[in-house]
């Protein structure tokens, strides 16, 4: 039997199919390769400008038709993640939505403050979208208090104020910290935005509060390093620098109201309190205790500076503005917010140096805060308790050098406390050296307490740390006769001991 020899049709359709297949494989490789081409063309060229910027663009929505990714990020910061309740009276003009009072979470807040304006509102902080509002409607920059508009050095666009005063730079941002701060909030139209910390025509990160240069002139200076100029700053150095420009401690010097970083010792609460001793600066007079008193701000960066991320060169973007990809484009998070909010953000924050899942580092974090939660309500009560014993003293009259002595520990105990509320980490930006604070606290109000009572701690020095306190045995009494039956002996008379505290009254504290 022959075989049968395949049709025409067959033979044309099996070179048809090759043919089909070697052009789709053809066209996806190119596609492949147009696909490579595009990505690098957009690494290469992250993004495309739209439109010119320039000193004068302040408003961030320009920035936005450059930065389209960075923009919607910096928009995201008005997502509020906590709790918030209407205002109360609701306000005319801006957000009408407030978060909760830190104050009736831990009334204990309002005690320390008592003669201050923190001692009226203080809420949980939010993104930076509502920075200038939160400060406009609070009731610290309300009448009766009169704030400086030095306060807006941290909650406005600041290039856009000195622009809207207008002469020299110099000369405008003088005029904002000393004009009260009702008339100066007008010359502000946006908070904290894109022209604060880039340059509009190289997008480099730059530095736009005059404070912070001079803080770290002194700084600076106070090490050894002579001529120090922003300039010889690293990018890394920046990726810090930049933040800390208001997430610091500071207070307003003299009559110009000029914000100042009390820098010229260190960054450490120390060489802060020794500083404002140094010059007898106080911020307000405790109405309860009469102390002269002073208030930390935000010491985000110096107590960061402290910590083990600063010292391996792991800085505020590093945590709170984290890369993410976009295509080819690696871009970092504008939204500014807390690694633990969600497990994506601490994959692309903590994991990238820590080889942990995203539920450990989660646990590890917050166990860290726990203890330092606990120790703060130690040191806490002991402070409050300070200065309910210092109004009870006063009523009863005691000896005023004493009452002084102890209103001095109150200062210090305070301003120690103060800086870790006022810290936004929880103790996790610096640990040890944040326990290390509290029990400052601690110590300063016991301190406190016993000097109203004359009480002076003895100071442990070099050669007597050492030195173990031990008790000198009592002697054995005399043997006496065997007592008559029914007789009552007298017991033998305890031995004194000697006190370990002097009576006279306590010094003040030296830091």
């Amino acid at each position: 039997m022959s075989t049968p020899r395949p049709s025409g049709v067959k033979r044309w359709l099996l070179p048809a199919a090759f043919f089909v297949v070697g052009a789709l494989i053809t066209a996806g490789i190119f596609a492949l390769l147009l696909n490579i081409v595009q990505r690098k063309q957009e690494a290469t060229q992250p993004n495309f400008q739209v439109v010119q910027l320039t000193d004068k663009s302040f408003d961030p929505a320009e920035w936005g038709k450059n930065f389209p990714s960075q923009y919607e990020g910096w928009k995201n910061t008005a997502i509020n993640e906590g709790v918030v309740t209407p205002r109360d009276p609701v306000p005319a003009e801006g957000d009408t939505m407030v978060t909760e009072s830190k104050l009736k979470k831990d009334p204990r807040l309002v005690t320390m403050w008592q003669g201050y304006a923190f001692a009226v509102e203080y809420n949980e902080p939010r993104g930076h979208a509502y920075m200038l509002d939160d400060q406009r409607l609070v009731k610290r920059t309300q009448p009766p208090f009169k704030q400086p508009g030095a306060c807006l050095n941290c909650h406005s666009s600041v290039p856009e104020v000195l622009d809207a005063i207008g002469g020299d730079p110099a000369t405008a941002w003088a005029t904002m910290n000393k004009t009260p701060y009702a008339e100066a909030t007008k010359w502000a139209k946006h908070p904290v935005t894109c022209i604060d910390c880039h340059d509009p025509k190289t997008m480099a990160l730059t530095i736009t509060r005059p404070s912070f240069l001079a803080g770290m002139k002194e700084l600076k200076e106070g090490l050894g390093v002579k001529d120090w100029d922003i300039s010889k700053a690293t990018n890394n150095e920046m990726r810090a620098f930049v933040c800390a420009q208001c997430h610091v401690e500071y207070y307003f010097a003299g009559d110009a109201k000029t914000l100042t970083f009390p820098w010229d010792k260190g960054l450490t609460v120390t060489n802060a309190i020794d500083y404002y001793d140094e010059i007898g600066f106080s911020d307000w007079t405790h109405t309860l205790t009469g102390g002269k008193m002073l208030k930390a701000q935000h010491p985000d960066f110096e107590t960061w500076a402290q910590g083990i991320h600063a010292a391996n060169g792991v800085t505020c973007a590093d945590c709170h503005m984290p890369y993410k990809r976009e295509g080819a484009v690696k871009v970092s998070d504008h939204q500014i917010g807390s690694p633990l909010k969600s497990e994506e953000q601490i994959n692309a924050t903590c994991l990238t140096c820590h080889h942990e899942t995203e539920a450990a580092m989660k646990e590890r974090v917050e166990t860290i805060q726990g203890r330092w939660k606990s120790a703060q309500n130690i040191s806490f009560d002991a402070l409050d308790q300070l200065i309910r014993d210092i109004v009870a003293a006063k009523q009863a009259n005691v000896n005023p050098e004493w009452i002084a002595a102890a209103q001095q520990w109150q200062r210090k105990a305070s301003f120690f406390q103060d800086y870790t509320v006022s810290e936004n980490s929880r103790g996790f930006h610096a640990p040890q050296y944040s326990l290390t604070i509290i029990n400052e606290v601690t110590d300063a109000a016991r301190r406190g307490q016993a000097a109203l009572k004359g009480i002076t701690y003895p100071v442990t020095t070099d050669a007597t740390k050492n030195t173990p306190l031990i008790a000198t045995p009592t002697p054995a009494p005399a043997t006496t006769p065997a007592a008559t039956p029914g007789a009552t002996v007298a017991p033998a008379a305890p031995t004194p001991l000697k006190p370990i505290y002097s009576a006279a009254p306590a010094p003040a504290p030296s830091s």
